[in-house]
């Protein structure tokens, strides 16, 4: 008979991802006493580390140091429960097919000096960029901390959440704030063009607005993914650098590490065949086992179609709320290679400096027209012959992820439709992975002889191994129409489900995803109030 507990828990959080540790963390932090439940064995979500080949760990689904806030890191004192990050100089490494390729760094007096090899007048632009940019980008960093209005009815508890964006604004002034609300909706290749000339800085700079979304650069819209990255970069620049010791799987142990101190009940291998609702109030849930534990509140860190569609009894759910749940956009286009190598690849012009010049991503991004060309095959349910590839070799700054000295390589490959037109992903495995090799092969002579391992994640793996809807690392895709009070969707923008006390704090919720950690943050903010 199943066994019932009542009363014995303030909250549970159901799914143990990076968002769902957070949200727990800061509610026993609070006071509260928080159950974790997570159906498979290993905590983290997309932020994992597995040992696909004896002796060598990768990341599996995400590289370098993420994206992760660095206030929810100080909140919950990571680095004093193993979370350690090794600074990487190099922004981007982006390799050319003639071997001239460009560096971009912290330093941005070098980097000029590198954007002058391809253009005087784009060195002289870029300083002014990073300036510009780099100020309304913290605009949309007070965004992403704030709870989103409850549009289109405001009242004034909405006023008091827009708190966070007083300051930036302040800062940058009314004209610089028009600029913001100009840029988000723009394609960042129109952005890229009002600054630079050279198509070769302005394929290495747009890339990073491409990472989380199925758009290519001459989409609308992708403005916005841009300045996200920015404002959620950990050096001040258009995207993260350095690297996390041990791999991802290390920033989620620290959450694990973190949340026990605190007093988080986690339990793994805990799958939720249920959400509990008693009188059109969340009140605890029921395991597939059949035990059900109550709580006052339920908070579900797993995607939307889950929470909604399988957890909770469709009883409860109007026709228009589900219409939503259905039209969330998801279209999945990346995928992962990850290769066991028995040396490091020799890049064209790539001389003694190597392990610096490499040290951070590596991008296949030549020019604007190439990413462009790799995304257009996906309005079509294919996917380009020249893909855009971002490449990390992680032992170059944590050796100790290859127990043997091989040199481990991850490389990220976009765009990879999860709807395929013709065949399907189980059948096509082979020929990602032969397509990801001749790619980099082209770049770096003689790289597939050095290749002693290569593990390749589809689309559909992502999918079914990973609970990531059509292969969407986000919960939703990232787009305008999907932002801020519109996600998860229009008037549930404020982390709450239509149920009492059923609240949400996964990717799908504002301000989306990047393994940032402030999901779960913000919502946990929103059920202390009640």
């Amino acid at each position: 008979m199943a066994q019932e507990l009542k009363g014995n828990n303030d909250v549970i959080v159901i799914g143990g991802g990076v968002n769902g540790l957070v949200a727990a963390a800061y509610l026993a932090k609070a006071g509260r006493k928080v159950l974790l439940l997570e159906k498979k064995d290993a905590l983290g979500g997309i932020a994992v580390t597995e040992e696909f080949f004896p002796g060598s760990k990768f990341s599996s689904l995400v590289d370098g140091a993420g994206y992760f806030a660095p206030a929810v890191a100080s909140d919950l004192k990571l680095h004093q429960h193993g979370l350690e990050i090794v600074p990487v100089d190099t922004i981007v490494y982006s390799l050319q097919p003639s071997g001239q390729n460009l560096l971009i760094t912290q330093d941005v007096s070098a980097t000029v000096e590198e954007i002058a090899k391809f253009s005087a007048e784009d060195a002289r632009a870029y300083p002014k960029f990073v300036e510009l940019l780099g100020k309304i980008s913290a605009v949309v960093a007070g965004i992403m901390h704030m709870t989103p209005p409850d549009l289109p009815e405001i009242g004034w508890e909405n006023l008091l959440n827009l708190r966070p964006l007083i300051k930036p604004v302040r800062k940058i002034g009314r004209v610089d704030f028009a600029e913001v609300l100009r840029v988000m909706p723009m394609p960042v290749a129109d952005l890229l063009n009002e600054w630079f000339e050279s198509e070769i800085v302005k394929g290495a700079i747009a890339a990073s607005a491409l990472l989380n979304t199925s758009l290519g650069p001459q989409e609308a819209g992708t403005g916005y993914n841009f300045l996200f990255n920015w404002a959620g970069s950990n050096n001040g620049f258009f995207r993260s650098s350095g690297n996390i010791v041990g791999g991802m799987g290390a920033l989620s142990e620290a959450l694990v590490n973190a949340a026990k101190k605190l007093g988080v009940e986690l339990r793994s291998n805990s799958p939720i065949d249920k959400i509990l609702v008693s009188n059109g109030i969340a009140s605890g849930v029921e395991l597939s086992s059949g035990d059900q534990y109550s709580a006052k509140a339920v908070v579900s860190a797993t995607d939307l179609h889950t929470t909604f569609m399988k957890l909770v009894d469709p009883y409860y759910l109007d026709q228009t709320f589900v219409r939503h749940l259905e039209n969330i956009k998801y279209r999945g286009t990346t995928a992962r290679v990850h290769y066991v190598l028995t040396e490091l690849p020799g890049f064209r012009a790539v001389n003694g400096e190597a392990q610096k010049l490499i040290s951070g991503h590596l991008q296949i991004s030549p020019t604007i027209t190439y990413l462009q060309q790799a995304y257009d095959p996906v309005k079509y349910g294919r996917y380009s012959e020249d893909p855009y590839l971002d490449i990390f070799i992680p032992t170059l700054s944590d050796p100790s992820l290859s127990s043997d000295g091989a040199q481990l390589m991850s490389v990220t490959v976009k765009f990879m439709p999860y709807h395929l037109q013709d065949g399907k992903w189980d059948s096509t495995r082979d020929d990602l992975a032969r397509l990801v090799t001749n790619k980099i092969t082209e770049y770096a002579p003689g790289f597939e002889k050095l290749v002693k391992h290569q593990k390749v994640i589809t689309p559909l793996d992502l999918e079914r191994d990973y609970d990531l809807p059509e292969g969407n690392l986000t919960h939703g895709e990232m787009t305008l129409d999907q932002f801020m009070w519109m996600r998860p969707i229009p008037g549930y923008g404020q982390y709450r489900a239509p149920i009492k006390n059923l609240y949400l704090c996964s990717a799908a919720t504002h301000p989306g995803g990047g393994i940032t950690g402030i999901n779960g943050k913000n919502a946990a903010r929103e059920i202390l109030k009640g």
